[in-house]
């Protein structure tokens, strides 16, 4: 397929491979919502021992598979901790407030890190006049933050901060792999303190659609009632499935050639002039005189890139980026500078 565009928006744009659409094609599929499509079991049984939690529930989202998470901690007139730059903050929709009758403490960070004494302190107990706090919500990495890998310890200490308050503890893992990757650290290992994690298939492993949410068995059975309700019984979705366990078997290791696209990308960003982020994953975030500007005229230059402030844009590589995608986006930047 022809390109017009370097699209760096986001890894979300990908397009299956032809090993992913074979896999498609040939998935044995079922009735998922009878609980009898192989390919789903499948998916949720490699993804749940790959994380080391005991089930796993294919959704259609990353946003969904979180909503479903803060349905399962909490209840009505609860209040959730996160990061100020946090998905289920920015970017659902407002779904804790209208799908939970939950409220939001966001909290400020250093790049999507919170700090564990700032959780700690921002607990309140039970006075009666305050909202009971039920659920911490962890992203890593976090997107916000520039692609930022938590540190292991720092992971495990946010987790037993939420415990340690009688609250639980889910992690938003929509780009998991990106920190296993740039970690070097076992998954299981990461998320083994979290009650709950989510991990999306259609970042930066590929797939076209989906996420699973993982956790104990009798929270995902809970949680497969809470799936139905918001529609997401998907029948046949083996096909979908199909992509997501191709991925997990194949995509995870190329992860790091992202990583080190966007390092290239990032330094030759800052040879050009440009100041950037410091860059850890597959996420390059570089300041720009007016974001607006810059995007119309990276567009004029075939180069798409999303504008997250009016003076910053996010470039995202991914699987269908090159090296020669990355040399050419450099030369865009340097027309429009």
């Amino acid at each position: 397929m022809t390109r017009s565009f370097i699209d760096l928006r986001s890894d979300t744009v990908t397009l299956p491979t032809d090993g992913m659409r074979n896999a498609i094609a040939e998935a044995e599929v079922g009735d998922d919502v009878y609980g009898e499509d192989p390919t789903i079991l499948r998916l949720e049984s490699l993804a749940a021992r790959l994380l080391g939690k005991e089930a796993g529930l294919f959704v259609p989202s990353g946003t969904m598979a979180n909503q479903i998470a803060i349905r399962l901690h909490t209840r009505s007139g609860d209040e959730l901790i996160c990061d100020a730059g946090g998905h289920p903050y920015n970017y659902e929709a407002g779904g804790a407030a209208m799908l939970s009758g939950v409220s939001i403490r966001a909290l400020s960070s250093d790049r999507g890190m919170l700090a564990p004494s700032l959780v700690d302190a921002t607990f309140r107990g039970s006075d009666p006049h305050y909202a009971p706090q039920t659920l911490l919500v962890v992203e890593d990495t976090s997107n916000r933050g520039g692609g930022t890998v938590h540190p292991l310890s720092l992971l495990d200490e946010l987790a037993h901060v939420a415990h340690k308050r009688g609250a639980a503890a889910h992690l938003d893992g929509a780009r998991l792999w990106n920190a296993v990757v740039a970690s070097g650290e076992p998954a299981a290992r990461r998320v083994q303190e979290y009650d709950t994690v989510s991990m999306c298939l259609s970042k930066g492993l590929g797939a076209p659609v989906g996420s699973v949410l993982l956790g104990p068995t009798a929270l995902m059975e809970r949680a497969r009632r809470f799936r139905k309700a918001l529609g997401g019984g998907m029948r046949q979705g083996g096909f979908l499935a199909a992509a997501g366990i191709y991925a997990l078997e194949n995509h995870i290791a190329r992860l790091d050639d992202d990583h080190h696209r966007a390092n290239i990308l990032g330094e030759g960003l800052t040879a050009l002039g440009y100041t950037i982020r410091p860059v850890e994953t597959n996420m390059v975030y570089v300041t720009v005189p007016h974001g607006k500007t810059a995007v119309e005229g990276l567009n004029q230059q075939g180069v798409k890139a999303s504008k997250v402030s009016e003076t910053e844009l996010r470039l995202v590589t991914h699987l269908n980026i090159d090296d020669g995608d990355i040399q050419a986006t450099l030369r865009a930047f340097a027309a429009i500078a």
